[in-house]
């Protein structure tokens, strides 16, 4: 075959061309994170992947954008002047915190993705408690000042951490006579006397749960989940939360270009027509026009795939908001995140609010981002963020969205169709990162193995 000649095969239909090489071992759909994380590890395990996008740039959902493809995008107009020059922004559509010792960490650190970012840590974690913004305890000194509790019931508090502290699940000697794999984190909360109220905010501001089923489940995977929190916190000690300088759209390109190193071969722009499947109903190749490419394991956000092959999980309100100020009762911070947890405004789900800043290099020194998400429970996207607007005070400028969230309605073992879930309402990365390891281990059968030495992250702070 001659230089830039395309190569033939057997299985091409007459009139067809192949797509790039032709046949791959994996073919990948959409440069969402969840999407690059995967052609990134699996051309590290040497496989061929062609990955493809049908947008002109990397990061699908989760992209970052400057302001004037921002504004392009929902159709807002002229820029403003007051927001200053486009090339002082990077703002996320879908932005995220990732916790400094959780499992995102870990997975940049083992695929070495580190090498192309760099990291500072957010200033201040916040929880919403009977109409104000309270900072979160994780400390049981911290405990002992804080103002969510009174005097008694910081004792309690500050003797469950120290219990969860040193909590180790294959050390019975830790356990004090408790067994978390069978006792309820209700049963847990209970034990040390804590209050409901107290329950409220561990669970949804410390353990990032979004609704209170957990309550009623075993304790043990809970308390794994506020021990990486407290972890993450005692890092950095401002917060648990680390975000990259420029946004999130470095994270999708770091895993593109680790693809790529290994081989991987990415065509952005090209949308895909079909998914095509042999006769028994399994996924082998995509169509583009007249293109075809083949490969036996086929991996996509739920956009590519039809409908009968992914579920509807509810819908998601986002309002990205440009404020001239930082948010009020923080202490002037630069960035912050603010969990409500639903039950405190007559809720089901969390409402979060996070807010980023020129210190992290997405926006013009003087304006700051603020994104405030949830999951739905009405029809009107206003009235479901209006208590996180509430806390912003004067929006300069405001970009709200209504997605429509799927998942998987197999795990792909018997079509090949490899589907990862929409992103959720949280603004932080914990739940995002089980489906991805999920993800995983569906297309490989084995675990991505993340044991590595998290002190190795580096963040300016």
């Amino acid at each position: 075959m001659s230089e830039g000649e395309k190569p033939t095969f057997d299985w091409m239909p007459e009139g067809s061309e192949a797509l790039a090489d032709g046949e791959y071992d994996a073919i990948v759909m959409g440069t969402g994170l969840k999407e690059c994380v995967l052609s990134g590890l699996l051309s590290v395990n040497g496989l061929k992947v062609l990955h493809v996008d049908r947008n002109n740039y990397y990061g699908a959902d989760c992209a970052s954008l400057n302001l004037t493809n921002l504004y392009a995008k929902f159709e807002a107009g002229e820029v403003p002047s007051y927001l200053g020059a486009n090339r002082d922004y990077n703002v996320d559509l879908i932005p995220k915190l990732i916790m400094a010792c959780g499992d995102l960490t870990k997975m940049l650190l083992h695929s070495k993705v580190t090498r192309y970012l760099e990291f500072k840590s957010i200033d201040g974690s916040y929880v919403y408690k009977g109409g104000k913004i309270l900072k979160v305890p994780a400390t049981p000194e911290e405990a002992l000042k804080s103002s969510l509790m009174g005097l008694f019931e910081k004792r309690r508090f500050r003797k469950f951490l120290i219990y969860v502290d040193q909590y180790v699940p294959d050390k019975p000697d830790t356990h004090e006579g408790k067994d978390l794999t069978t006792m309820t984190m209700r049963e847990l909360y209970t034990s040390f006397g804590l209050v409901e109220a107290t329950h409220e905010f561990i669970s949804h501001a410390m353990c990032l749960k979004t609704d209170d089923t957990h309550l009623d489940q075993p304790a043990a995977p809970t308390v794994k989940e506020l021990q990486c929190y407290c972890y993450s916190l005692a890092r950095y000690g401002t917060s648990p939360y680390i975000y990259p300088i420029y946004g999130l759209g470095g994270l999708p390109e770091g895993f593109s270009r680790l693809c790529a190193i290994h081989g991987g071969t990415f065509m952005l722009n090209r949308d895909v027509d079909e998914i095509t499947f042999d006769g028994d109903g399994k996924a082998n190749g995509i169509k583009c026009g007249n293109e075809l490419a083949r490969a036996k394991i086929i991996i996509g956000d739920p956009s590519y795939f039809p409908r009968d092959k992914v579920r509807p999980t509810g819908k998601v309100a986002r309002s990205i908001c440009f404020l001239n100020h930082p948010i009020a009762n923080t202490g002037d911070k630069e960035s912050v995140q603010i969990i409500i947890p639903g039950p405190q405004v007559g809720r089901k789900n969390d409402i979060f609010v996070c807010s980023v800043s020129n210190a992290h290099a997405v926006s013009a020194k003087g304006v700051y981002i603020a994104i405030v998400s949830t999951l739905m429970e009405g029809d009107d996207p206003n009235q479901e963020l209006s208590h996180g607007l509430a806390l912003l005070g004067n929006i300069l400028q405001s970009f709200t969205t209504v997605a429509n969230t799927y998942e998987p309605a197999s795990d792909g073992s018997a079509d090949n169709c490899f589907i990862s879930a929409s992103f959720d309402g949280s603004s932080h990365f914990e739940n995002d990162v089980q489906d991805m390891l999920s993800l995983y281990k569906r297309v490989t059968g084995k675990e991505l193995d993340m044991n590595i030495n998290a002190d190795s992250v580096e963040a300016d702070y």
